[in-house]
């Protein structure tokens, strides 16, 4: 099997950091900063057009974002929440009109729901869309209880289905990390967490993968807050802000 340029960014001891963009100008800003892959957020997407995250409601802007974005000169990831539908073959479809538009990746979760369905949608997104990597989640550690047996059987499945890399958001213990890392033949990815390893402590625990989530977009919210919040007190805005010209003309 061919790998591709997407693919070989993922490797143990020198993970992709991928953060993750909600439009076209905080993923063109990215790709400026030399970021060479850049992945959607669900939750950015879903609160910037004011519906919910991980309720299957956005397959539509999601796509429609990934139209805009799979022709930028960096490599695009999806974060497609359970792939927007319990049938196996819808999800396929999807994967492969990602794929038609650009996209390198896309990220499928499995939400804690049946095992072999959702090893079925990573199937289908495989047959599909062949040149796509699969990156299979499991919330064992996001919304359920962190069971590490359960974990590994979930991911087990997927990996037999297909997946090119496989995601545990929510696990911070280095231990554990590092165990479900060596386990698997393909990519480790976690999800950053500010109170969690560092880049350089998850390196050496063997990911091969490091995405940023929603947390850029939670930062940005954050920031336009406090800025606002400033000026209203008196005092003058801190920190980096883009110019107009940059934001309207990005990369």
């Amino acid at each position: 099997m061919t790998v591709t340029a997407f693919a070989a960014l993922h490797r143990a001891g020198e993970p992709l950091l991928l953060p993750c963009a909600w439009d076209h100008a905080s993923a063109l800003a990215l790709a400026g900063q030399g970021f060479h892959a850049v992945g959607t957020t669900s939750l950015g997407v879903a609160a910037a057009a004011g519906l919910p995250d991980g309720a299957s409601a956005t397959r539509d802007e999601t796509l429609r974002l990934a139209l805009t974005l799979g022709s930028a000169p960096f490599l695009l990831s999806v974060d497609a929440e359970d792939g927007f539908s319990d049938d196996p073959d819808e999800v396929g479809e999807f994967a492969r009109e990602l794929a038609a538009v650009g996209a390198v990746g896309i990220n499928l979760e499995d939400g804690l729901g049946p095992v072999d369905r959702h090893a079925a949608k990573i199937a289908a997104a495989r047959a599909a869309a062949p040149g796509l990597f699969v990156n299979a989640r499991t919330d064992t550690y996001w919304s359920g209880d962190g069971d590490p047996a359960e974990t590994v059987r979930r991911l087990e499945a997927y990996r037999e289905a297909g997946a090119d890399g496989v995601f545990v958001p929510g696990l911070t213990d280095p231990a554990r990390i590092a165990s479900l890392a060596a386990h698997f033949d393909v990519p480790l990815n976690v999800l950053y967490s500010p109170a969690g390893p560092t880049l350089a402590h998850l390196a050496d625990l063997g990911v091969g993968r490091v995405s940023l989530g929603s947390l850029l977009y939670r930062r940005a919210l954050g920031a336009a807050l406090e800025t606002a919040a400033g000026i209203r007190s008196g005092r003058a805005p801190d920190g980096p802000t883009p110019t107009y010209d940059e934001v309207r003309t990005p990369g």
